[in-house]
């Protein structure tokens, strides 16, 4: 091939193809937002939220060009979350965003064949999201940062930063999971505790006026 008939064939390339482009509408894509948080600027979800927009931007995705989104937050009432998802199924979006199991869980409740990415699960085996880790099926996935397994992990680590601990306090919310979950997490970090010679004093917390007495019983116990 000559020089010429080479730069004329790119040329003819790069002038086509944005005329095939512009020749077809681009597809408006719709996605739910369900947050057990608040829509509020020091709420870790609503930042979660603005990295995962940002995200979409630098995929080619534009809110109110090719992208609408419905949000949806239930202010900390799980009871609230259910609501929210089941409103969310009505107006049919292509995919839901669900952040952390607390909002997967109605999420996938209230459907069984929108696709549902779940951001920060807990243990989605144990809670029920997915089938198993190799093969989740259903209509869930997304990103874990919380096994049982990893509990043991996280004590030896803290024993290795701190030479000498004896006393160990762990802060813990009763219903951040499953009954299944908290259960496994439970477990592993008591057998972990004994297995590593620590006494071990397991402080629960429901919601922030739970704080101050929870940090007294710590002190007390000198953790």
């Amino acid at each position: 091939m000559r020089r010429r008939d080479f730069i004329k064939g790119i040329t003819g390339i790069a002038i086509t193809l944005p005329l095939v482009a512009r020749a077809q509408p681009e597809q408006m894509r719709r996605i739910g937002i369900l947050s057990p948080g608040r829509s509020e600027l020091r709420d870790p979800t609503f930042s979660m939220l603005n990295a995962f927009l940002q995200g979409l931007h630098e995929l080619g995705y534009t809110e109110g060009q090719n992208l609408a989104i419905e949000r949806q937050y239930a202010a900390g009432s799980s009871d609230r979350l259910r609501e929210l998802a089941a409103e969310l199924v009505r107006r049919k979006p292509d995919i839901i965003v669900a952040f952390s199991t607390t909002a997967a869980r109605p999420a996938k409740q209230a459907t069984g064949t929108i696709p549902i990415v779940a951001v920060a699960m807990a243990d989605p085996v144990a809670d029920e999201l997915v089938a198993s880790l190799a093969r989740p099926g259903g209509n869930v996935t997304g990103t874990t940062f919380l096994g049982p397994e990893l509990v043991a992990k996280r004590l030896q680590l803290l024993r290795e930063v701190i030479p000498g601990l004896s006393r160990v306090a762990a802060l813990w919310h009763p219903n951040a999971y499953s009954e299944c979950t908290m259960a496994g997490v439970l477990n592993e970090i008591e057998v972990a505790a004994r297995a590593l010679g620590l006494q071990l004093q397991l402080v629960p917390a429901v919601g922030p006026d739970d704080f101050v007495s929870a940090f007294a019983a710590m002190a007390r116990e000198d953790a």
